[in-house]
C-alpha cells in the first residue's frame, strides 16, 4: 500500500502523521509530536529567533528520516501563523528545504481551517443544521461557521481568523498566574471581533433556538478534556470525540488561571510544556462560549494533518470549505 505524510509546523509545536488508505479512511502507521515554540519572541521582533529556528529544522529533520524509513510516497508540510508573520520566513523556509529536504510552505488562514474542518468533521453531529469549529492555535484562532443544506453537506457560510494565539498571548501577558483583570481584557479583546461576527451571520439567534453545535480542536481543548475526565495520563481514544459542559469548563478555566505554572505543570494532562500556555487558551474559549452560550462542547483530537492526508488520498468528506469556494 502506498505511504503519506502529513506535517503540521504551528507556533507551538510541530506534528506528524504517516498513514496509509483504507476504504474508510487511513491507518495511521507512524507519528510524531514535539514541542518546538517557533513563535518564540516573534511579538516582539516580527522575526523567528534562531534557537526556535534551530528547535523547528531539528524536529523537521525527524520527520524526515522517519519518512524516508516508511519510503513515503507522497508528502505535504504546512506551516501557520508563525510563519505567515515573520519577515525571515524566506529564510527559514530556505533553510529547511536545504537541510531535510521538505518543502515547507506557508498556508492561509482559510486554508488552515479548510484542512482542520475536513479533518474533524466527522466528529458533527448530524441531527443539528449549524456548526461552529473553532482551533485555538499558537499565534491565531479560526473559527468556521458551518450550515448543513438540502444536499445534506456541510456549507461555510462564514470565516472569521482572530490575530489571538496561547503562545503570543502567554508572551503578552506573563506565563505564570494571570490575574482576572488579565484574563477579562483578553476575553473582552475578542469579544469584539466575535460581535462583527456573528452579527453578519445571525449565530447568537442561531443558538437561542437550540440549532448550534460547537467543537473545538486545539491543545487547550484536548488538555481541557484530559482535566475534565481527571484522566491519570492523557488518553486520545477517550478525549476525540468528548462532549463536555460548558458550566464545568469554565469552573476548570477559571481554577487554572488562580494557579502558578508549577502547579499546572504538575499535572499529567498538562505538563511542563503546556503549562504556561494552558490558561491564554481558557481565556479565549471563555470569550467564545460566553458570546454563545451552548450548553456543552465537543473536542476533536485531529486537525490539519488528518486534513492533509484525506485530501491527498482523496478521500476527503463532500462539503464547501474555506479558501475552497
Amino acid at each position: 500500500m502506498p505511504v503519506y505524510a502529513a506535517v503540521d509546523l504551528g507556533t507551538n509545536n510541530c506534528r506528524m502523521l504517516i498513514a496509509q488508505p483504507r476504504s474508510s479512511g487511513f491507518k495511521v502507521v507512524g507519528s510524531f509530536s514535539r514541542v518546538v515554540r517557533l513563535g518564540e519572541g516573534l511579538v516582539s521582533s516580527d522575526r523567528l529567533c534562531d534557537a526556535a529556528i534551530d528547535r523547528a529544522v531539528e524536529a523537521l529533520a525527524v520527520c524526515a528520516q522517519r519518512m524516508r524509513e516508511r519510503r513515503v510516497r507522497q508528502v505535504r508540510c504546512v506551516a501557520t501563523e508563525a510563519c505567515r508573520r515573520a519577515a525571515n520566513t524566506p529564510d527559514f523556509l530556505a533553510r529547511v528545504r536545504e537541510e531535510t529536504g521538505l518543502n515547507l510552505e506557508t498556508i492561509t488562514p482559510e486554508e488552515e481551517a479548510s484542512l482542520t474542518l475536513m479533518g474533524c468533521v466527522a466528529l458533527l453531529d448530524r441531527a443539528l443544521p449549524n456548526a461552529l469549529v473553532f482551533d485555538i492555535g499558537g499565534g491565531s484562532t479560526e473559527i468556521t461557521w458551518l450550515d448543513r443544506q438540502a444536499d445534506g453537506c456541510l456549507h461555510t457560510q462564514g470565516f472569521l481568523s482572530l490575530p489571538f494565539g496561547v503562545v503570543s498571548l502567554t508572551e503578552r501577558y506573563g506565563h505564570d498566574r494571570l490575574h482576572p483583570d488579565q484574563f477579562e481584557s483578553i476575553v473582552e479583546s475578542i469579544a469584539i471581533a466575535l460581535a462583527e461576527f456573528d452579527a453578519r451571520h445571525g449565530i447568537s439567534a442561531a443558538v437561542r433556538d437550540g440549532r448550534v453545535q460547537m467543537m473545538g480542536t486545539s491543545g487547550t481543548m484536548t488538555t481541557l478534556g484530559g482535566l475534565y475526565l481527571d484522566l491519570p495520563r492523557y488518553d486520545r481514544s477517550r478525549v476525540d470525540g468528548l462532549d463536555m459542559e460548558v458550566e464545568a469548563v469554565r469552573s476548570l478555566s477559571h481554577r487554572l488561571a488562580t494557579q502558578c505554572c508549577a502547579e499546572r505543570a504538575r499535572h499529567p494532562c498538562i505538563g511542563q510544556a503546556r503549562a504556561d500556555l494552558v490558561v491564554a487558551g481558557c481565556a479565549i474559549l471563555e470569550a467564545i462560549c460566553r458570546h454563545w452560550p451552548v450548553a456543552s462542547l465537543r473536542v476533536a483530537d485531529r486537525g490539519i494533518r488528518e486534513g492533509l492526508l484525506l485530501r491527498m488520498m482523496g478521500r476527503g468528506p463532500r462539503g464547501v470549505w474555506p479558501g475552497d469556494a
